[in-house]
């Protein structure tokens, strides 16, 4: 089943338990690929939405630490839950040691320059990593 059709079995069943938090962050969701589908004129696959989740993600995670500094924690709390429910739409994530073993292997092939190294990761990792941890990585192995 396509991530498209779960977004919206999961929408109507959130409607129907009159789970507000969960129906506006599946609604929020499917507006952002529906706003890329429409700007493109065509339908994205599985990988680029969950592209457009990890984006949502970080977004939510920075308007945390806005919200902390306004001292916000009802806003807090409401970030937190949407990042939940919008992780259960990922696959899963590696863990630390298996990127760590995909970059050694790519750094053997590429050699020690950033570009590639990266270029290569990102096309191999993109949905199975942050690739902001796998970008730290890089650089401390690098360096």
């Amino acid at each position: 089943m396509m991530l498209v059709e779960q977004l919206m079995i999961d929408l109507k069943a959130a409607m129907k338990a009159k789970n507000t938090v969960q129906k506006n962050t599946i609604t929020m969701l499917r507006a952002a690929i529906k706003q890329i589908e429409v700007d493109e004129r065509r339908s994205l696959d599985d990988e680029e939405i969950f592209s457009i989740i990890q984006k949502q993600i970080r977004e939510k995670t920075k308007a945390i630490k806005d919200f902390q500094a306004g001292n916000r924690p009802d806003l807090i709390e409401e970030a937190e839950s949407e990042i939940a429910i919008l992780k259960d739409y990922l696959p899963e994530q590696m863990s630390e040691d298996d990127i760590n073993l995909v970059i050694d292997q790519v750094i053997a092939v590429h050699g020690k320059q950033i570009g590639p190294v990266m270029k290569t990761l990102k096309q191999e990792l993109a949905s199975k990593a942050d690739m902001a941890l796998v970008n730290r990585l890089v650089r401390e192995k690098l360096n």
